[in-house]
Order: C-alpha cells, then structure tokens, then sequence
C-alpha cells in the first residue's frame, strides 16, 4: 500500500492522467493507494472513484487558477500597467558579434550570458527570460 497524506497536494503536483496511471499500476501489482485526507483507498471499486473525480476536481480547480492568472495578466496589459519583463540581452549587439563571425563561447563570455542564451537569441531573434 501507497500512503498519500493529501489528494490535493498529489494532483497538483502531477498531471490528472498520471494518477490515474499510478492508481491503475499498483491495482495491477495487486497494491492500492491510500489518502489520508480524506480517508479513501483505492482499494475497491467506490475508492477509485473517489480518487478520479478528486483527481478531476483538482485539475479543473488548476485549469480555472490557470484562466483567472491569464485574465488579470491580459487585463493589466490592457490598462498597460504590465510591460513584461525588461528585455535581458542586447540583441543588437549580439547580432554585432555574429556578424563578425565571433564563435558563440566567446559571446557568452564578452556578454555575460549563457551560451544557450547565445542560441536561443540567434535563432529567435529575441532575449530569452532569464
């Protein structure tokens, strides 16, 4: 048997399917999942059930956190009260570098980035977050 002591916790930290993955390997290794809070094991048919639509409701619950985040965030850039972050490499000057056929390693040092930093400007054209 397999103790969980919160449903919540395990279904944020994992996706919905892979609980009902892991439910479905122990109930195939003849063992079973028991949470703590509330009390329910996958023991039987009513327990598994439980943990689905436990499982359901807290990706949906994420899903909705998800939506509101995304609102509010689009809403302050409407207002433009939210600019993003400030822009982490000079492109320009880095672009300079390129052109001047200046191997990448040597652009991470003179620049004071990552070399994938390096990468993932060149080839977007953009700063990557930091």
């Amino acid at each position: 048997m397999t103790g969980v002591c919160d449903t919540s916790q395990c279904h944020r930290s994992v996706e919905w399917r892979d609980v009902l993955n892991l439910v479905h390997d122990l109930d195939s290794k003849g063992a079973s999942l028991r949470v703590f809070d509330p009390d329910v094991t996958t023991a039987g048919d009513l327990g598994r059930l439980v943990v689905t639509v436990l499982g359901r409701l807290a990706d949906l619950e994420h899903k909705f956190i998800q939506d509101r985040q995304r609102a509010g965030i689009d809403a302050a850039k409407a207002k433009g009260v939210y600019q993003g972050q400030k822009q982490q490499i000079d492109t320009d000057r880095l672009r300079e570098l390129a052109a001047q056929n200046m191997p990448k390693a040597q652009m991470d040092r003179t620049l004071k980035i990552s070399w994938m930093s390096v990468c993932r400007a060149l080839k977007t054209g953009k700063s990557p977050p930091p």
